[in-house]
Formats: C-alpha cells, structure tokens, sequence
C-alpha cells in the first residue's frame, strides 16, 4: 500500500466515525484505529480460512452436489455480513432448487453499514447455499454452489 492509500483510509474512518478498519490487500494488511474514541461498536469477526492444502472435513457419499465437477462457486466480492433476504420477514432471495439468470440478485452483503446486493454471475439451479443467514463472510469465501444451465 501506498502511502496516499493509508491517508485515504485515516480519512474513510474519520469522515466514517468508525473506531477501528482493517484492510488486507494480498498479504499486506493495516489496522487504522483512531484514538480517543470512547464509542464501541461491536464488529462481527470472521475466522480466516485456512490455507487450502488445509484438510477439509470429508464430504458425505457422492450424492455430494460439490463433488460434482460442473458445479461452480459463487464467492463472496467483499467482507460483510451474509442476508439471504432484504428483511427479516422477507422470503429468500433463492433457495436451493431455484433457476437463476446471470443478475439475479441471491443475497445481500452488509459492509461498513452499505447493504450490497450480490447477483448471479452464471445462469443455472442453485444446489448449495454455503453460508448461514446473519454469519459473516470474507472477500473470495463461496456463498453458493451453482450448476451451470
């Protein structure tokens, strides 16, 4: 990161209000936390995902639809919290078993207080949904299992 990038985000969280922002690009990472602030705003953390020669719990028998090859992942663009619906009482986006065209929206993304809406990149059925309802997600984490039509 330049030294332009980490006066941009001094300045994000200050015109923000935000206590404390954390930025990872690659393998570099900077933690802005503006002092004197008596505010607490609890932030949702999420567990890094570990590295992917990391031993993965084994999937059940071949009715897996993941094992499938054609199966492609849609992954989250950003860090936030996961909403499969707009509201609380709003029936999901998509389930599993649903036909989806490329810009659907399948789910909303909260990040720093945005609601972001995430559309389908590939048109075909939802046979997973990967990431529980109001849990947080990390920027490439795949939310949904998808087979191409």
């Amino acid at each position: 990161m330049t030294n332009e990038e980490i006066k941009q985000l001094i300045a994000l969280a200050q015109e923000t209000g935000v206590a404390e922002l954390e930025v990872q690009r690659g393998e570099n990472r900077i933690r802005v936390k503006l002092a004197g602030s008596n505010d607490y705003f609890p932030v949702p953390t999420a567990v890094v995902p570990a590295p992917a020669s990391a031993a993965l719990p084994a999937p059940p028998a071949s009715s897996d639809p993941l094992s499938d090859p054609n199966v492609v992942l849609i992954k989250s663009p950003i860090v936030g919290t996961f909403y499969e619906a707009s509201s609380p009482t709003s029936a999901p986006f998509v389930k599993v078993g649903d036909s989806v065209s490329v810009g659907k929206v399948l789910c909303i993304i909260e990040s720093m207080k945005l609601m972001n809406e995430i559309e389908s990149e590939y048109a075909g059925t939802i046979v997973a949904k990967l990431v529980e309802n109001g849990h947080p997600v990390e920027y490439g984490e795949a939310m949904f299992a998808v087979r191409p039509a």
